[in-house]
């Protein structure tokens, strides 16, 4: 099945995740390596951004990746800035669960992204943004076949030092020949 594999499902998601998804954005440890601005939101905020950015528009879709087994909501996966003539979008990922981390599920759940984003949507080019200092996450991006195509100078302030953002992406050709070959 497209939005499954043998450990987690990626699922539509909806109103009834917002305070769920309230919660992981608001915890600064899961938020440090992903969100450019530590800061904390109150709930009416996480709900017209959840309404009108996540739910509310034609350029986004949003998935909670769901542990099986437990059934628990571990994360979130979205493809956002989705550009339909140029058939390109950006791809983002939060495991909120820290019980989950470092089990391999934002591997799973990137895959099954990257299979929807070529095999239905047709897309062309998927591509992201990752923190410099996060190397698991460019590990793992490197890993699936992304490549990194430039970087922000200095442009993440963590930790009293600058970090770099660096841009990768993936091409549908250079996701067939990856796929191909696992």
């Amino acid at each position: 099945m497209l939005f499954e594999s043998d450990r987690i499902i990626l699922r539509k998601m909806t109103s009834e995740d917002t305070e769920l998804y309230h919660q992981w954005r608001n915890d600064i440890e899961v938020m440090q390596s992903t969100a450019p601005l530590l800061d904390v939101y109150n709930i009416k905020e996480t709900e017209e951004f959840v309404t009108h950015v996540i739910l509310g528009s034609h350029f986004s879709k949003s998935y909670i990746i769901v542990e099986k087994k437990s059934k628990k909501p571990i994360g979130v996966t979205s493809l956002i800035n989705i550009d339909y003539k140029n058939r390109n979008a950006e791809c983002i990922i939060d495991i909120g669960d820290k019980e989950a981390w470092g089990k391999g599920y934002g591997a799973e759940a990137m895959k099954l992204l990257l299979d929807f984003s070529f095999l239905e949507m047709n897309l062309h080019r998927i591509f992201l943004r990752v923190f410099s200092f996060n190397d698991r996450a460019i590990k793992l991006y490197e890993k699936l076949g992304f490549q990194q195509e430039g970087k922000l100078r200095e442009t993440i302030f963590r930790g009293g030092q600058w970090h770099d953002i660096l841009h990768m992406s993936i091409l549908e050709n250079e996701y067939a020949e990856k796929r191909k070959s696992q």
